[in-house]
């Protein structure tokens, strides 16, 4: 009886690992494939008559944000619904929700075509998209930590930020290979609808993924163990509250250079320092590939030394590197080798935040109040520091000229994120869930 226990908990926990990264993926897609064509888009929706093209690629940025300001409404009302009903159901939701919204982005009309409706309507859709998506990280990391077997709670989370890179990826790869295919004009007029209308088969095996998922056995013990209605239970707001900001504090960081290195980065070299569409998307895809090969690593070393230990060591090495990799961009003398280098050193040491960071948040909060909290502290901190990254960086480089405020923007969210990771128990990765 033990040993069938056993296979089958294993079976579980692989199939919740595949079920909830898959919506992360498509998630994480869309939202690179944005910032990667955001000079595409700004001229297909935000160009206005006698404005710079930096102006359209600030009104771009600003309907970025805006997706990014919903997704803590998203994620306390999808996370409300988690916590009470299960992970399971509301997963479902969130998935079929988010990719309708992509979809429909693919077939939107243009300024050309509908004039000032086209970039309202794109805005609207952009904050139902970042609605929706805002309950899908707090499910997604409370299905995989809480399936994750003894020992390995660092690397399931970590599987989420890897599925983040494979996203952003994916989405780079996909309109650096229709930039390659496609002429200047036929990617303006109409290619780039393609990688948003890819959505829907993607949405279609995430979705048959997700039915075939049984609801976590952290979540049914702490729904017998709170009665029938499973009532989230009294907890005191202020209590609450400041883990909250006590998580966004340790995310800064991580969102900030998070976006700035793997998003950010195409626009940046474009409009900043005159890159081609074509070198800026390879950076871009050497940055990912950096935060990539990190992320696994990272989790698994956190699940031996600590969270505390591995994202301490993280922050510390962006604060130290940002300056230096970027004036290795900025410098018309190193070659394009080194600045290959450059950027994937970028992207590695962001993986070493993201590895670690799903399982940290998750063992922040209770299990009642764990889709809610985690998602909540996720999704504020992007909100600020990730979906207003392009606004605030390229607005401040507009108005003063200085290159290097990437590099500062980075910098001062790290050593807030420093202080913040040095409240981190080193027990935590030892403690269980079922405790909280």
């Amino acid at each position: 009886m033990d040993v069938q226990t056993t296979v089958i908990d294993a079976r579980q926990s692989r199939q919740a690992l595949l079920a909830g990264s898959v919506g992360n993926f498509i998630e994480w897609y869309e939202f690179g494939v944005y910032g990667f064509l955001a000079t595409v888009i700004a001229a297909n929706f935000f160009t206005l008559q006698g404005e710079s093209e930096i102006t359209s690629l600030i009104l771009t940025y600003a309907a970025f944000a805006l997706a990014f300001f919903c997704r803590p409404i998203g994620a306390v009302i999808f996370g409300r619904i988690g916590d009470r009903i299960g992970r399971r159901p509301t997963l479902i939701a969130v998935l079929l929700l988010m990719t309708l919204a992509t979809a429909l982005i693919g077939v939107m009309p243009t300024y050309a075509a509908i004039g000032v409706a086209a970039p309202l309507l794109l805005t609207l859709l952009r904050m139902f998209q970042g609605l929706f998506a805002g309950g899908e990280f707090g499910g997604a990391v409370s299905l995989m930590t809480e399936f994750a077997p003894k020992g390995k709670r660092g690397l399931y989370g970590a599987w989420q930020s890897l599925t983040v890179a494979f996203g952003l990826l994916a989405g780079a790869g996909l309109v650096a290979l229709l930039a390659a295919l496609l002429t200047p004009e036929q990617l303006h007029d109409w290619g780039w609808r393609i990688p948003f209308l890819l959505a829907l088969p993607m949405g279609a095996v995430a979705l048959w993924l997700r039915l075939k998922l049984q609801e976590t056995p952290t979540f049914k013990q702490a729904q017998q163990d709170g009665g029938e209605t499973a009532q989230v239970p009294e907890v005191k707001l202020g209590g609450m509250l400041k883990t909250i900001l006590i998580g966004i504090g340790r995310m800064m960081g991580w969102s900030a250079a998070g976006y700035t290195f793997l998003v950010v980065m195409p626009s940046y070299l474009q409009t900043s320092l005159h890159a081609t569409f074509q070198q800026a998307l390879v950076a871009t895809v050497l940055a990912n590939v950096g935060f990539a090969l990190t992320i696994l690593p990272a989790g698994i070393l956190s699940d031996k030394l600590g969270r505390k230990t591995v994202m301490l060591a993280a922050v510390i090495a962006v604060i130290l590197f940002t300056f230096p990799l970027l004036h290795l961009l900025q410098d018309p003398q190193s070659s394009l080798l080194t600045k290959g280098i450059a950027v994937l050193i970028a992207g590695a040491v962001v993986g070493m935040l993201a590895g670690p960071g799903p399982a940290m948040l998750a063992e922040m909060f209770p299990t009642k109040v764990r889709y809610t909290g985690l998602g909540l502290a996720y999704s504020l901190s992007n909100a600020v520091f990730s979906g207003s990254a392009g606004l605030i960086i390229t607005g401040l480089i507009k108005q003063t000229g200085n290159l290097d405020i990437p590099a500062y923007y980075v910098v001062a969210t790290s050593v807030v994120s420093l202080f913040a990771l040095m409240t981190l128990r080193r027990d935590d990765h030892l403690r269980s869930l079922n405790a909280r």
